[in-house]
């Protein structure tokens, strides 16, 4: 974030009048939510706790009027005007408005219709305290809008102001408490399409362009205040009584036409589940989504206009069965949050956890009638245990719930802990407490804190006070539960230890370990242990570092013992050699589909340690899948063989396994007996395809001279293969890119492989040059594309020529905090990192971690950690 000073004297005089009123965050309160301190500060970049409390404190009533000039050319400025009405209990002292551009983008302030002189300091409008009243006061602000959070295309525009970006595009107190009712006029281009969070009440033209005017909402923080303009196409439909609109940019119409029911009855069925289960009617009146290419994220939850990656959401007819669940949930997702979120808001970021843990929970609950036909306990597991613990293994893992000493950082916060070890965690809430009194805990925090804030201990409070008001109550110690599972880093290392000397079971125990301090995870386990007439499964509870079974003495002696059973536990288990061995011999026995994912992500944790090494684990792989069952185990088994293919064979042995790992993903292929179970079968193939016959086949069939029995390609499948040929330098790689962009008419998409192209060019200059260009901020604006194109300028094919950029990638970290959105960080050092497996580089990447400067934000440090960690690993293990 860029620091704006309006000039020595101007940040003095600041200091000294607010200065009493103005506090920061120190570090010696950081691992709980800060109180005030004794000594005052001055303004600081970014909104700091200090002044956000003081802010809430004395601004009530807030209500925004909002005016943009959008022109049709992105060179152009958006100029525009905001009024702000708000009650102030106290005028003693200045209000500081959050507005991070040069003084140059103030085009004049009013307060009480007379003009002031306000100053910048630090990214924030000063409005001195004598212009200021105590009750009612109206702030009218003329700027320029900063270009940072407003997306620009060449015919489209869409904001996006979370976490706290709505001050770098425009004057407002952008903390998530004091939420306003905004009303908003657009001027636009004549042929351009407009929407946002309130309804459209009327559209008028002018010499300029059409002015749309917006209903005013209901109360809403900055980071949710939202609007889309551009050449879009409106599709209506009515569902439930419920008028919806679906706004997009799709030109291939069986596309559109094939996904439009679709779309439309997830989000109505969504909808109607959770007015059940909050019993609140959906509370922002009219629903639109909006379908974005290249949008950095699945979605967001802007209310009353949810923001949608259009290819998450308009699949392909071959797409399958994971993207078409991953559908569901993502909108599950989005809708959840119009309660958990949008209704009822965090008081400060350190809780943004909660809505996005409960969108999550929310969502897995809503697409269990969509797909009858799916295990969704297998779903869980699939989608969140292998991403969660791909974060907590590592030593730059992150609590669920971190302090958070100002907004500017608030970015860093977002993450796979949040997305996927947070719905682990409040499902063991749900087993703990149970499911209707967990239910009328968040009815209760949601009816009491309507259109407010909330924050995490709060909630936990009434989940407590309807626990032991239950006809059965759990007994269990919510706050040091939460203390474990919410606050604190990492996961439990668990240790299966067994006697069966005697011929039979004598002893079962599990031993917890990890977290220093003894540290105890409370949780509840599903043991099912292997016996040579069937399976027995156990309940069994962790209270403490030693557990024993005492129902499993005298059993016979076990073949295998799993603690994961169905997929409940969570943490590092560390299996016993027998079962390891057994697990290694064959899944077949194991039990249910969730079972057999559990163990799979156990055998993974074992090869990451050095228990399990990657051939042997390959070789179970390679003689499971064609006798698994179940589409999602396979997906999960076909995802593993490409990470160990890639990440932790070595060259030479990839060329050993290569013809018959090729040939094995062939007859998977051949033997599909679904268009979804091919698709997956075929993206593995394209994904390890090394041998010339195997490429040369690809490129048949990339020409359409080879047809694929059952499975249609469609533009994407060809565009995904004409890019995998490319970076395994193929003659006439760069022509086959050419040739299959001029197949793509949609302008979007063809722009997006355009972008591409240079990351795979077989010139490693033009490479080079293009890696120099991402440093520019200019380029790095369809951050999916970009994402996408260091993917490929990394692939492990591109090792020995690109391996230079990685420091230098790492290097740009702290910059992509500041000028990117939330996720951008951690995946650009991801995908950075991802194509590597030497020792070499690996000791470069921990050379730049130890000389990081003692000011690096610790966030920052923890995001590059654990984006090495797969790397730190691969390389001992191939060396």
């Amino acid at each position: 974030m860029r620091v704006v000073t309006a000039g020595i004297a101007a940040s003095v005089l600041v200091a000294v009048v607010v200065g009493a009123r103005y506090f920061h965050r120190t570090p010696a309160n950081r691992a709980a939510p800060p109180a005030r301190v004794d000594e005052p500060a001055p303004l600081a970049a970014g909104i700091s706790w200090g002044l956000a409390r003081d802010r809430a404190a004395r601004i009530s009533d807030l209500r925004y009027a909002v005016a943009l000039r959008i022109p049709g050319d992105k060179a152009a400025p958006i100029e525009g005007q905001i009024t702000a009405t708000f009650a102030l209990s106290d005028a003693a002292a200045p209000v500081a408005f959050d507005f991070d551009q040069p003084a140059s983008h103030v085009h004049g302030v009013t307060a009480g219709g007379h003009p002031i002189a306000a100053r910048l300091d630090h990214g924030h409008l000063v409005i001195p305290a004598a212009a200021l009243a105590a009750g009612a006061n109206r702030i009218e602000i003329g700027f320029v809008a900063g270009d940072e959070p407003l997306h620009r295309s060449g015919d489209f525009l869409y904001s996006l102001f979370v976490p706290a970006r709505a001050s770098h595009a425009l004057p407002c107190f952008d903390q998530p408490d004091l939420k306003a009712r905004w009303q908003l006029s657009l001027r636009v281009p004549h042929d351009w399409v407009a929407v946002a969070n309130g309804q459209e009440l009327a559209r008028s033209q002018g010499a300029e362009g059409d002015e749309v005017r917006f209903a005013e909402t209901e109360p809403l923080p900055t980071y949710l205040f939202a609007f889309v303009a551009g050449r879009f196409q409106i599709e209506t439909a009515e569902r439930n009584g419920r008028t919806f609109r679906m706004f997009h940019r799709e030109t291939d119409a069986a596309k559109l036409a094939r996904n439009r029911d679709a779309i439309f009855d997830l989000q109505a069925h969504a909808l109607g589940w959770l007015e059940d289960y909050t019993q609140i009617p959906y509370p922002f009146g009219k629903f639109d989504i909006v379908l974005i290419p290249a949008f950095q994220f699945g979605g967001m939850e802007h209310a009353g206009a949810i923001d949608y990656n259009a290819d998450s959401v308009l699949l392909d007819d071959t797409a399958p069965q994971t993207r078409r669940l991953g559908r569901a949930e993502l909108i599950a997702h989005e809708t959840a949050h119009m309660w958990f979120g949008d209704l009822v808001t965090m008081r400060w970021f350190d809780d943004v956890w909660m809505k996005e843990v409960f969108a999550n929970f929310m969502a897995a609950k809503i697409v269990n009638p969509s797909f009858p036909e799916v295990d969704h306990d297998l779903r869980f597991v699939v989608q969140h245990y292998p991403s969660a613990y791909g974060v907590d293994r590592t030593a730059g893992t992150n609590p669920i719930r971190q302090a958070l000493a100002n907004l500017n950082e608030a970015g860093s916060l977002y993450g796979r802990i949040i997305y996927d070890k947070a719905p682990i965690v409040m499902r063991q809430l749900e087993a703990l407490v149970g499911a209707d009194p967990l239910r009328a805990g968040l009815r209760r925090y949601l009816a009491g804190h309507r259109f407010g804030n909330a924050s995490w201990p709060e909630l936990i409070d009434i989940v407590r006070e309807v626990d032991r008001a239950s006809p059965r109550p759990s007994g269990v110690d919510l706050a040091a539960w939460s203390h474990a599972w919410v606050e604190t880093r990492g996961r439990p290392t668990i240790t299966t230890e067994l006697d069966a000397s005697s011929g039979q079971l004598d002893r079962l125990g599990f031993v917890q370990s990890g977290g220093g301090d003894a540290m105890i995870w409370p949780q509840r386990l599903r043991v099912a242990i292997g016996l040579p007439d069937g399976t027995r499964t156990l309940d069994v509870t962790l209270a403490g570092a030693r557990t024993e079974v005492a129902a499993a003495a005298g059993l016979a002696k076990p073949r295998w013992v799993l603690p994961v059973a169905g997929g409940i536990g969570y943490g590092d288990f560390v299996l016993d050699a027998g079962t390891t061995d057994a697990l290694l011999g064959g899944l077949r026995d194991v039990g249910d589909a969730a079972t057999r994912a559990a163990a799979l992500i156990a055998l993974w944790d074992a090869m990451l340690d050095r228990r399990v090494a990657p051939r042997r684990l390959l070789a179970t792989l390679i003689a499971e899948l064609p006798r698994e069952p179940d589409e999602l185990v396979v997906a999960m088994m076909l995802d593993d063989v490409r990470g160990v293919f890639w990440r932790f064979l070595a060259p030479a042995a990839r060329v050993e396994v290569a013809p018959a790992l090729e040939a094995l993903l062939r007859g998977g292929l051949d033997r599909a007996a679904s268009p979804s179970r091919k698709a997956a079968w075929f993206d593995a193939l394209r994904g390890v395809a090394t041998t010339a016959a195997t490429l040369d086949w690809l490129e048949r069939v990339w020409r359409r001279e080879v047809a694929i029995a059952g499975l249609p390609l469609a533009e994407a499948d060809e565009t995904n293969l004409a890019l995998e040929l490319a970076v395994r330098d193929r003659p006439g790689g760069d022509a086959i890119l050419a040739a299959q962009e001029a197949r793509i008419t949609n302008p979007d998409r063809r722009a997006r492989l355009a972008f591409l192209r240079p990351a795979l060019s077989p010139d490693a200059a033009v490479r080079d040059a293009f890696f120099v260009s991402l440093k520019d901020v200019a380029n790095r604006r369809h951050e999916s594309w970009v994402l996408e194109a260091m993917r490929w300028l990394n692939h492990p094919l591109r090792a020995a020529s690109s391996q230079r950029y990685v420091v230098e990638a790492l290097s740009l970290v702290r910059e992509l905090q500041r000028t990117g959105d939330i996720f951008f960080p951690k995946a650009w050092s991801d995908v950075a990192l991802s194509g590597y497996q030497s020792r070499e580089v690996a000791a470069a990447v921990n050379r730049f971690i130890d000389q990081l400067p003692p000011d690096y934000p610790e966030r920052l440090r923890w995001i590059v950690v654990s984006a090495a960690d797969p790397l730190v690993r691969a390389a001992a293990i191939v060396e």
